[in-house]
């Protein structure tokens, strides 16, 4: 098997949150937050609403169409790559 394939799979599903995270609304901060052992994160309503599409089923084109159409906006490709990478980064999504 190439090593490549995983790459490209991964690429062909999408963005998942990583298995160590968990993101629900928090009534308290009125805002969705992502947990993981060490502690908290609050988002925005940006992030918030990436983060819940990142379901693994979903590549970037389809994660952006369905936040531009849900929020009649339009070039949003950018900054949704860009949180994405971040979210990586951070280890939040796989």
């Amino acid at each position: 098997m190439n090593p490549h394939d995983n790459a490209q799979d991964t690429d062909k599903r999408g963005p998942k949150l990583n298995s160590l995270f968990r993101l629900q609304w928090e009534p308290a901060q009125d805002a969705h937050v992502l947990l993981y052992p060490e502690g908290m994160v609050k988002l925005n309503q940006s992030a918030a609403q990436i983060l819940l599409r990142c379901d693994g089923t979903r590549d970037i084109p389809t994660l952006v169409a369905e936040l531009e159409a849900a929020f009649n906006a339009t070039g949003l490709t950018p900054e949704v790559e860009a949180f994405v990478d971040h979210a990586r980064s951070r280890g939040w999504l796989e």
